[in-house]
């Protein structure tokens, strides 16, 4: 049974691979081919690790003419779709730096594919303004591919990948792409442009607000992106990003309570559930915007606790009492570890906490 990325290179996929290659370009080794891949190191290394080893492996294989190498690669790449076939644009990125054209015209084949977001990056380090042209290109396309291309190689904290220092900086000329794709018909695209967007604000939160507040309520698609660009300043209770979505401060608003807040068991064991509820009390007279959310300080192994905040309503309260039940799980992942001790949860109303209640996890570290 396969757990981790890595595990998708597997022996046939790879025979696979070699033999539709080998069907294209009759001088290939796949013997030698699979033998470069299987050493000592293989074993050990993890998804990208294996990506660029795979693709080293190829280069050694393949003609020394890249143009020629390229050609058989994309007569090859049709066959695979998915993540794991990332060593095709993978190839280009490592060898093809120095033959601009036939490199972009190679990736604009692969990242329908598989992806190309990744193997764009090293290009847009080296000459940032000549593929900012390109990528205003892609977002012209009639294929949603190149399109989610044209923002999502260009996003500065794009995750597993290099960042872009100086779209970090400064990440206003990528903004005419994004704003080129802003209503655009394909989720795949807008939900790269949502991220695009969520990354800027961890470094320039009054730019993307600015920007939200001019594109929000203009067009659907377009409002779809906004929220989705906005969730870790929601998160975090920017009152300017709640604003946007009509949400008030608190303190503008009287009759918002949180009341009776439970948690079933205040003593709970790694793997299980945390499971609580509460009220929500509107006594304003007219129905209102809330965004509710639940925050987590968990336990960390220096003894301090460590928020984590989650989602857990967003809609109009009708006048009246309303009940909101919840879980979360407390199951093993490989993204958080869990420490036995004191936890505590919070109940946030468009920002503001208004409740609280501590409960213990036992059974971790």
């Amino acid at each position: 049974m396969r757990e981790t990325l890595k595990d998708l290179y597997t022996t046939e996929l790879l025979q696979t691979v070699a033999g539709r290659i080998g069907e294209v370009y009759a001088r290939f080794d796949e013997g030698r081919f699979l033998g470069l891949i299987h050493n000592e190191a293989w074993e050990q290394e993890e998804f990208k690790q294996r990506v660029r080893h795979i693709t080293m492996a190829l280069t050694e294989v393949l003609p020394g003419s890249y143009p020629e190498a390229v050609a058989i690669l994309t007569q090859a790449a049709p066959f695979f779709r998915g993540v794991e076939y990332i060593f095709f644009p993978d190839y280009v990125e490592l060898n093809g730096m120095d033959q601009w054209e036939t490199s972009m015209e190679a990736l604009a084949v692969f990242t329908h594919y598989s992806t190309a977001e990744f193997a764009v990056r090293p290009f847009v380090i080296r000459d940032q303004e000549r593929m900012l042209a390109q990528m205003a290109t892609w977002a012209e396309s009639d294929d949603e591919h190149l399109r989610r291309l044209a923002s999502e190689g260009i996003r500065p904290r794009l995750p597993w990948a290099s960042q872009l220092p100086s779209l970090i900086r400064d990440p206003r000329p990528a903004l005419p792409i994004l704003e080129r794709l802003k209503e655009d018909p394909s989720l795949y695209v807008r939900k790269s442009v949502a991220n695009h967007l969520n990354d800027i604000s961890k470094d320039h939160p009054e730019l993307v607000l600015e920007l939200a507040a001019n594109w929000y309520g203009k067009h659907p698609l377009t409002d779809w992106i906004v929220r989705h660009a906005l969730r870790s300043l929601l998160r975090k209770g920017d009152i300017r990003a709640l604003a946007i979505f009509g949400y008030q401060e608190l303190e503008e608003l009287e009759g918002i309570e949180v009341r009776e807040l439970k948690i079933k068991r205040p003593l709970i064991a790694v793997g299980e559930e945390l499971e609580f509820s509460f009220q929500v009390v509107n006594d304003t007279g007219s129905p209102v915007s809330l965004r509710i959310d639940y925050e987590i300080d968990y336990m960390k192994a220096s003894g301090k606790l460590a928020p984590k905040r989650y989602k857990c309503s967003d809609k109009r309260y009708a006048p009246g009492c309303w009940t909101v039940e919840k879980k979360q799980s407390f199951k093993l992942i490989s993204t958080r570890r869990f420490y036995s001790g004191d936890h505590r949860l919070h109940i946030i109303v468009n920002g503001k906490r208004l409740a609280s209640m501590d409960f213990v996890l036992e059974g971790a570290e």
